[in-house]
């Protein structure tokens, strides 16, 4: 039975309850005239308990009770007032039983599921994809990211990336990067599976889609997390990034990645000034590959890519001469100031540019100051 037909049902029983306690002194209900808004909400509207939905009997009952027409519960109630103990037990019963089948399921519940699903070889390639949308809403909050490895969730993970559908890799990617962003638990257990090598091989891939969600995973996978980083160098991460950034013809989105993802790593560098930077950033190539962004044709990524000029200078081991020389980093910055100075002619995009402008002033001042130590 449905919901509705439970809700009556309670009422059902409520309003004979109501009226044949006898610890009532009057048939008339009494309806206190002090509840709160929040009494009155059913119990997992406010507290929600482990496994979602009314926590016991009595609860639903109360519950039941506080959302009934006075008159109406009454009318009830002296309908079915003649009815014996033991049909209320029975009704009573009949209730427990509806509870259980309408119960909702918990997350970790939910999760299970999913897991299961992806697990079955059998499995449609819809309900695959539907499990791993599943598994993408219920990861997001940090307990149920961390019940994942204890419900076997990266295992069947890792071997969805192995899957024949670019689709199904691209999901999995995604879920693994929202279960590991700003999760240093999850994020340790992913690097033991090896799950970190296979998410950079997939970067290259054809299918856009799944590159661009891998690096999202290998993004959250390593930020802040000096072992994944030091295997994301140690798997030429850094030339990855190079070939993405310089390579026009890949996707921007991917590309918009790319850089915010390098810039990622140089402002951990520049926060934890005590360890030893990574000689990826004394790539010229790699530099110039990100000063040579400022010409796009994308102001969203010109702007990106002066951001990370930005931490790229203010690095101890990268060398202003390279900047200057090997990259033209002062032309790039002229060349964009005229740039910025004409889109500033279209009202609807002038304070935007106005702000990239300003970070463009900022990157000329750091540079200038490298140049002259």
């Amino acid at each position: 039975m449905d919901r509705t037909l439970l809700l009556a049902l309670i009422l059902f029983t409520a309003a004979a309850i109501a009226e044949t306690d006898n610890n009532l002194t009057s048939r008339q209900p009494s309806w206190s005239t002090a509840v709160e808004e929040s009494d009155l909400l059913p119990p997992d509207a406010s507290v929600p308990d482990s496994d979602g939905g009314f926590s016991s009997m009595d609860s639903m009952l109360h519950w039941a009770i506080s959302h009934s027409d006075p008159e109406k519960l009454k009318e009830s109630a002296q309908v079915h007032e003649g009815l014996s103990p033991s049909e209320l037990q029975k009704r009573h019963i009949e209730i427990k039983e509806l509870m259980e089948k309408t119960k909702m399921l918990s997350d970790a519940e939910l999760m299970k599921i999913s897991i299961s699903d992806l697990n079955n070889v059998s499995i449609s390639l819809e309900d695959r994809y539907r499990a791993l949308l599943e598994l993408l809403e219920l990861v997001e909050p940090l307990d149920n990211a961390n019940d994942l490895n204890k419900l076997g969730g990266l295992y069947a993970l890792a071997q969805q990336l192995n899957h024949s559908d670019p689709g199904i890799r691209a999901l999995t990617a995604w879920v693994l990067g929202k279960a590991s962003q700003n999760n240093p638990t999850v994020q340790q257990q992913v690097l033991e599976l090896g799950i970190l090598s296979k998410l950079i091989v997939m970067v290259k891939s054809d299918s856009i889609e799944e590159g661009t969600k891998a690096l999202y995973a290998v993004s959250a996978l390593i930020r802040n997390n000096i072992p994944s980083q030091e295997l994301f160098y140690a798997e030429a991460g850094g030339l990855m990034l190079q070939d993405i950034l310089r390579n026009a013809s890949i996707d921007i989105k991917l590309r918009r990645k790319a850089v915010l993802l390098l810039t990622d790593l140089a402002e951990y560098q520049l926060e934890n000034i005590d360890k030893e930077e990574p000689s990826v950033f004394n790539s010229q190539n790699l530099v110039k590959s990100v000063v040579d962004l400022t010409a796009s044709t994308d102001l969203d990524l010109q702007e990106k890519a002066l951001i990370a000029i930005k931490s790229l200078l203010q690095l101890k081991t990268t060398e202003a001469r390279v900047f200057r020389d090997f990259c033209a980093l002062g032309d790039a910055l002229n060349r964009m100031k005229q740039l910025l100075r004409d889109l500033m002619t279209d009202e609807d995009q002038r304070d935007y540019v106005m702000d990239v402008e300003n970070v463009r002033v900022e990157v000329e001042n750091i540079f200038h100051r490298k140049l002259i130590k």
